[in-house]
């Protein structure tokens, strides 16, 4: 029984361990299975925030991001990167990365930030120009450009290139679960879950 007990636990271990970031690689780098063309120095090259640093704000906020989806030499390294915009008095919603941690790094304003941990304890910061935060991985959390009148930047670094993002408004009220469920788990009506559903819908 021990001894079982003993194996099962050096089990949990072990894969908690293989699977806590992406996979090592055996190779230098990963080229795609499907990649037909030569590999060169444009394929190590992320050229979509080109001029990032001189146009306007957007009207919404917006996260623009280098993860394997659209960098494809990020595949075995571990790493990826997202630019966030926050024009005045907006906001990134609770939301979470499963995959990794992500290091925050404010270039310019400044951002209200907080995360959740497993207690239920809320963290909170204020960051200036130049500050840094982590949000530790998993643990939801947010960012909000509280200044009515200067928008805000931030970049942030992930352990993964794949971090994954799971919205909570969008994924909870969002996804199709039902009404009667939402409204029992929000202790509320099912008329309010219906307008915080119309509030989130996308709109054409």
């Amino acid at each position: 029984m021990a001894s079982a007990l003993l194996n099962a636990v050096l089990f949990v271990t072990f894969f908690a361990l293989v699977t806590a970031s992406d996979p090592n690689i055996i190779t230098d780098f990963e080229i795609p299975a499907n990649s037909s063309t030569k590999i060169g120095g444009d394929f190590f090259t992320f050229t979509d925030l080109r001029g990032f640093f001189d146009r306007a704000y957007p009207p919404n906020s917006k996260v623009t991001k280098a993860s394997l989806a659209e960098f494809p030499a990020l595949n075995g390294q571990s790493v990826s990167f997202a630019t966030l915009e926050y024009p005045a008095g907006t906001i990134n919603p609770p939301h979470t990365h499963p995959r990794s941690a992500e290091l925050l790094f404010v270039v310019d304003g400044s951002l209200e930030v907080g995360f959740i941990d497993t207690t239920n304890k809320l963290y909170t910061q204020t960051l200036q120009l130049g500050d840094m935060f982590v949000f530790p991985k998993g643990l939801v959390h947010y960012q909000s450009n509280a200044n009515a009148k200067n928008p805000a930047t931030a970049i942030s670094a992930f352990g993964s290139a794949n971090a994954g993002t799971v919205s909570v408004p969008s994924t909870v009220f969002a996804t199709g679960i039902d009404d009667n469920i939402l409204a029992k788990a929000f202790k509320t009506d099912i008329g309010t879950i219906q307008k915080i559903k119309a509030g989130l819908a996308v709109k054409g």
